[in-house]
């Protein structure tokens, strides 16, 4: 196969499908918005499965180099009351069924598997023109266009693709994640620290929650709230204080060690809306074009969306490989496995977020860690 396969979006789902295909001897050139792989952070720890993220990583030739860059302990969990009080606590046991990375050197090691030149910094998706049957322009924001016969769109939640395919568009699902630091916790938070643990730490009551991932160097800390849309509005976000102030509010009665891990904050306090596309979505077969990773699914933060958009790409790239000269073949075997496997995954996702913010919280979520939930 000498087509190029077009891929829009260096996330991991465009990276690891453009992996997969350079394996295979396939070429590709993803086109990146950001200027520069450095060009921002790329977020916390991100659990990848056994089942699912490390099987990609597989297929990718790279499970060796996934194993290097594991963050050791970061598997241990406690879950917590609003009181502050401690209702299970499980030690990471080394078995490595969800080992603990950051995505920053997950993204970095796929980056560095590609021949240089694969990704094109700096090209913002502005518009997709069908020009006929199979063919599209890619225009991008500094004035460049591509033309392309296999288009792949890895680009997000509000992908630019995805209105080829599917006129769906994500929801906002009735929850916000505040997001905050505190830098240097075993010196300068030691209560914190001691509170969270080594691992992942899980306050929860009903509509509310306080989330924290330990790193190397920081608590990572997301304050949940269910609320509407309309909550944010009113508060201003780059008045720290004020907005620390406005979302430990939210948190009366909670033990002050807890919402500690809000007002000790050494970050400004980041709002994150969380949006959802329906988890049945699914899209005819429209030539030379389909999605993978949050293009096609995006659906509630449970610890899924990060390993479902690494066995998307890595699918999608077999798909193309064992058939590389009739990509419509290829392209509707993997919307066939894709369509199942999200619909399932985009529910689990959803009972996992009624586990930890639904009216059972927090002891939903001590049952699932401990078996007596359903998945």
């Amino acid at each position: 196969m000498t087509t190029l396969v077009t891929i829009v979006g260096a996330g991991l789902g465009g990276l690891i499908l453009a992996r997969v295909l350079h394996v295979h001897g396939i070429p590709a050139t993803v086109y990146e918005a950001e200027p520069s792989a450095d060009a921002r952070a790329q977020g916390g720890h991100l659990d990848i499965h056994e089942h699912d993220g490390q099987v990609a990583l597989a297929l990718a030739d790279l499970s060796e180099e996934f194993r290097a860059i594991i963050h050791q302990g970061a598997e241990a969990s406690r879950v917590l009351d609003h009181h502050g009080t401690v209702l299970l606590a499980e030690p990471d046991d080394g078995a490595g069924g969800r080992p603990e990375v950051f995505r920053g050197d997950l993204r970095r090691m796929l980056l560095d598997s590609l021949p240089d030149g694969t990704v094109r910094w700096g090209h913002k998706l502005v518009d997709v023109h069908p020009v006929d049957h199979g063919r599209y322009t890619l225009t991008f924001a500094e004035g460049s266009t591509v033309s392309t016969t296999i288009l792949v769109g890895a680009d997000g939640t509000w992908s630019r693709v995805r209105p080829l395919l599917s006129a769906a568009e994500p929801r906002y699902v009735g929850t916000t994640y505040i997001e905050t630091y505190l830098r240097d916790p075993d010196t300068r938070h030691t209560a914190a620290a001691a509170l969270v643990g080594a691992g992942a730490m899980y306050a929860l009551a009903p509509g509310r929650g306080i989330v924290v991932h330990r790193e190397p160097d920081a608590l990572h800390t997301y304050a949940q709230l269910r609320c509407p849309a309309s909550w944010m509005s009113g508060i201003d976000f780059t008045d720290t204080a004020t907005a620390i102030d406005r979302v430990v509010a939210e948190f009366t009665g909670w033990a002050p060690a807890l919402t500690a891990l809000i007002t000790e904050a050494d970050t400004p306090l980041v709002p994150r809306a969380i949006f959802a596309l329906p988890d049945e979505h699914r899209w005819n077969r429209v030539p030379g074009a389909t999605l993978v990773g949050d293009a096609a699914h995006v659906m509630v933060p449970s610890g899924d969306g990060a390993n479902m958009a690494m066995v998307d790409g890595a699918q999608l790239g077999r798909a193309i490989a064992a058939q590389p000269d009739d990509i419509e073949a290829a392209f509707t075997a993997y919307e066939k496995a894709l369509f199942p496997r999200c619909k399932k995954a985009a529910a689990a996702a959803g009972t996992i977020v009624d586990l930890m913010l639904g009216d059972r919280a927090p002891f939903g979520l001590v049952e699932f860690f401990t078996g007596g939930a359903p998945e």
